[in-house]
């Protein structure tokens, strides 16, 4: 009968690690056990030849069966377990014990304990262990019927009757076994994927988030903080500075509008980030002590953008106020600071809804590793400070 589907390929998916590690022992076993079985087989079948014994017979088809299992060891481990594998194993086995009359003495054919006994054991034990059910039973079927045929014409039915029970209990027990496993680790696999498909699904879920909050944080930081300002009275009549912000805020629309479809990369210096900052709130008065320092694009961007937060909250809500804007390096961390002498304000009373200080400094700060620090109090001005970590 031949078998037409296994399931043992080579070693599956990263995917499925529990059908994969059960496909790797799967096909190792029944390679390793091929193997020695069919060395160690080869001197047992040619020490004893006492007649019907035919040596012409026995001597090919040792040699055969060896070479068999030599190759059968090297495929399985190189390319895995496939159908003709397990058909030519099967095949093999059911003709060598249909001639059993003339490739086993009389004398060593009882108990069992014959070279062709240990052949069709490994044969029945091996079909399970790599083929399903539906195959690998009439398989284990098909052995022990051809032992059954081979010791009877041997004129030993006894040994028919008793090796072909224990053909029928290792066929049943490897078939069991084999199933109860596969099922296991069919369920460990899939609930191993759902896992994987939970994790990207929040991974992609919190990137959408992230991005989200950048943009509000951009839109907050240009466009809302220049309708605010012109809201609040901040900016009246004709206004130079007013058309340059609105010419800024527009760029940043623009790279909005992009989607910042690749993030930056390599380094940039962070003190020309801060001038380019500085320059979206011209209306304000600063005083700059800006050393020379270079740090990742991302970074830049995000200490660069933070501190911009921080002076349009100064040009809205202090608009008089003399500030000052530090770039400096305290041993391998950079600091950012911008601080003012306006007015100031508790921030223990600013509404959790507020999105100034919550997104477009600690948020920003905290998407790059780095912190910010806000302190103020009624009538003793605003510093804040942004700190990141990782100067070489």
């Amino acid at each position: 009968m031949p078998v037409v589907a296994a399931t043992t390929p080579p070693p599956g998916p990263l995917e499925r690690p529990a059908g994969g590690a059960f496909t790797l022992i799967f096909t190792t076993l029944p390679a390793l056990l091929r193997l020695t079985c069919g060395l160690a087989a080869a001197a047992p079948a040619l020490a004893v030849r006492t007649p019907p014994v035919r040596v012409a017979l026995l001597v090919p088809a040792v040699v055969a069966l060896t070479a068999w299992s030599v190759w059968y060891a090297a495929r399985a481990l190189r390319h895995g377990i496939g159908p003709a594998l397990v058909t030519g194993d099967v095949a093999l086995a059911t003709l060598a014990t249909l001639a059993i009359p003339w490739l086993v003495a009389p004398e060593v054919l009882p108990g069992e304990g014959s070279w062709i006994a240990v052949l069709a054991s490994t044969t029945v034990i091996n079909a399970q262990a790599t083929a399903p059910a539906r195959w690998s039973v009439p398989a284990g079927l098909l052995v022990t019927t051809g032992y059954v045929g081979g010791a009877t014409a041997a004129g030993n039915p006894a040994e028919a009757r008793a090796h072909a029970a224990t053909l029928l209990v290792q066929t049943g027990c490897a078939a069991v076994m084999t199933a109860v496993m596969r099922h296991r680790l069919g369920r460990a696999d899939a609930g191993f994927a759902d896992y994987q498909r939970l994790i990207r699904e929040a991974v992609m879920a919190r990137a959408a988030r992230e991005a989200e909050r950048r943009q509000n944080r951009d839109l907050h930081d240009t466009v809302l903080a220049t309708l605010t300002m012109v809201g609040l009275g901040a900016v009246s009549g004709r206004s130079a500075s007013l058309r340059e912000r609105c010419a800024a805020d527009l760029r940043t629309l623009a790279a909005l509008a992009d989607a910042r479809a690749a993030p930056p990369t390599g380094a940039a210096a962070l003190d020309d980030r801060l001038r380019a900052a500085l320059a979206r709130t011209p209306e304000l008065a600063v005083t700059t002590t800006l050393a020379p320092c270079t740090v990742p694009a991302e970074v830049a961007d995000a200490l660069a953008d933070s501190a911009a937060a921080a002076l349009a909250n100064v040009a809205r809500h202090a608009p008089g106020a003399a500030v000052t804007l530090r770039l400096s390096r305290v041993a391998d961390t950079v600091v950012v600071e911008v601080a003012d002498d306006g007015p100031g304000f508790d921030p223990t009373t600013v509404p959790a809804h507020r999105y100034g200080l919550r997104e477009s400094i600690h948020g920003r700060m905290s998407t790059v590793g780095g912190r910010a620090e806000v302190t103020s109090a009624p009538g003793a001005g605003t510093r804040v400070r942004l700190e990141w970590s990782g100067v070489d």
